[in-house]
C-alpha cells in the first residue's frame, strides 16, 4: 500500500475513532456501566477467536462507554443456526459489556454480489426476515444497543461522504491487494470476478469508517478486508484503528467441511428446520469416536449449546453411564476422548438441545411461511 503523507479531503473530514471518556455516546446507568474495564474486556474478547490487538481493546474499553461494534449480513438466502443464534449470543455478550452494536444489512453488497439474481427487492425481503429471526430467538434490542442500518439507504443519504472514501480507498491499493480480499464475498481470487465484486471489499472497507466502528466485529472469513482498513490507517496517518475481533466459524456437519455451505442443505442445521429433519441431519453428521479434532458435532456444543444453556444434558442408561450434565466443554472432551461418552449418546442429546433452541420462540411454530418466503425469493 502507498505510504504517502498527503491524504484528500474525504480523509481529513473522516472522524477519529473516538475513545475518549467524555463522548457524548454514554450509556445508562446498568450493571455494565459498574464494571471495571477489565471485566468488559473478558466478555467482548470471549466473543472472538482472534482478536487485533488486545492491548488496544483494554484501552479503548477504559476509555470510552459505549464503543461502537460494526457486524453485517447479506441477505442471500436461508439463515443458519450459526448466524442466528451464534451471533445472537455474541451480540448480547457485547451489549452486555456496554457496547453498541451497528448491524449493517448489506443490501447493496448482495446485489453486487449478484445473490438472489441480483434483485434488490427479493434481497430486501430476505433482509426484513432475517431480522425477525433475530427478534425471535432473543436478541436484545432494548433501547438502541442494537442498530439494523440498510446499506442503500444510508448510502444513498450520506453519499457524498461515502464515495470519495471508497474512491480513496480504492486508489490506494493495488488490484492485486483487492483481489486477496474476495474471501469475504464467498469468491476466490481464481474466480473469473465483475467489476462489481471487485469494487466490493472497498465497500466493505469503507463501511468500517462511515459506520465510524470501534470495534469489527466480523468472522474469521472477514479477517483479511479488517485488516485492509486497517492498513489504510496507517496509509492516511490514523492513530486509532478499527480493533478486529473475529469469531470462529462453524464448520459443516459433513467430514471436511470448513464452512456451511448454503449450496449443500445437509451441511448446517437452518434457523426454521423442523425436528425431524434436525434429528436426520444430526444423525447423518459426522462425528468419529473418541476424535475432537475436526468433530463438527463438538464443535455446536461449544458454541451454541453450552453458550446457550450453561450445561449440555446427555441422557444415557444406567449400564452405559446414566445421565449426566456437562457444565464445561472441557470436561465433555475428557470423556469423549476417553470413550465414556459416545456418538451414539451424544448425537441424541445434540439434536434434542437444537430442537429447544429452535422452539424457543413461538414465531416458528408455522414454520413453512418462513421457509416459502426464502424458497420464492
Amino acid at each position: 500500500m502507498s505510504t504517502e503523507g498527503d491524504q484528500i479531503s474525504s480523509s481529513e473530514q473522516m472522524q477519529s475513532l473516538s475513545v475518549n471518556s467524555s463522548d457524548s455516546n454514554t450509556v445508562s446507568a446498568s450493571s455494565s456501566s459498574q464494571m471495571s474495564a477489565e471485566e468488559r474486556f473478558r466478555i467482548v474478547r470471549s466473543v472472538g477467536e482472534e482478536c487485533i490487538q488486545e492491548d488496544e481493546l483494554l484501552n479503548l474499553l477504559s476509555k470510552k462507554p459505549q464503543p461502537t461494534c460494526y457486524d453485517g449480513f447479506e441477505p442471500s438466502g436461508r439463515m443458519h443456526i450459526a448466524q442466528g443464534v451464534m451471533k445472537t449470543i455474541s451480540v448480547n455478550k457485547l451489549t452486555s459489556a456496554g457496547c453498541k452494536v451497528k448491524i449493517w444489512i448489506a443490501d447493496w453488497f448482495a446485489q453486487l454480489n449478484n445473490k438472489m439474481g441480483g434483485d434488490l427487492k427479493k434481497i430486501q425481503t430476505v433482509g426484513r426476515y432475517l431480522i425477525e429471526i433475530w427478534k425471535a430467538v432473543g436478541m436484545d434490542l432494548e433501547g438502541d444497543k442494537v442498530e439494523f442500518l440498510w446499506s442503500s439507504e444510508e448510502i444513498n443519504s450520506r453519499a457524498s461522504e461515502y464515495w470519495p472514501l471508497v474512491m480513496d480507498i480504492a486508489r490506494r491499493n493495488k488490484l492485486p491487494r483487492i483481489m486477496r480480499c474476495v474471501q469475504i464475498m464467498g469468491r476466490s481470487e481464481q474466480d473469473e470476478l465483475t467489476a462489481a465484486q471487485i469494487l466490493y471489499p472497498c465497500m466493505q472497507c469503507a463501511d468500517i469508517f462511515f459506520l465510524k466502528a470501534d470495534i469489527c466485529q466480523l468472522g474469521m472469513d472477514q479477517r483479511k478486508v479488517n485488516v485492509l482498513a486497517r492498513e489504510y490507517c496507517d496509509d492516511i496517518k490514523r492513530k486509532n484503528k478499527p480493533i478486529i475481533l473475529s469469531h470462529h466459524m462453524l464448520p459443516g456437519l459433513q467430514q471436511g467441511q470448513e464452512k456451511m455451505s448454503k449450496s449443500d442443505p445437509s451441511s448446517a442445521i437452518y434457523m426454521e428446520d423442523e425436528e425431524a429433519e434436525v434429528n436426520v441431519k444430526i444423525k447423518k453428521a459426522y462425528c468419529p469416536p473418541k476424535i475432537v479434532e475436526g468433530n463438527p458435532c463438538l464443535e455446536y456444543i461449544k458454541f451454541i449449546i453450552i453458550p446457550w444453556f450453561n450445561a449440555f444434558k446427555v441422557e444415557r442408561s444406567v449400564e452405559n453411564g446414566g445421565e449426566k450434565t456437562y457444565k464445561s466443554f472441557e470436561e465433555l472432551v475428557a470423556d469423549y476422548e476417553s470413550g465414556e461418552l459416545h456418538p451414539g449418546d451424544l448425537k441424541p442429546a445434540l439434536s434434542k438441545a437444537i430442537n429447544e433452541i429452535l422452539q424457543i420462540s413461538t414465531c416458528w411454530r408455522n414454520r413453512r411461511k418462513p421457509r416459502k418466503l426464502i424458497e420464492n425469493n
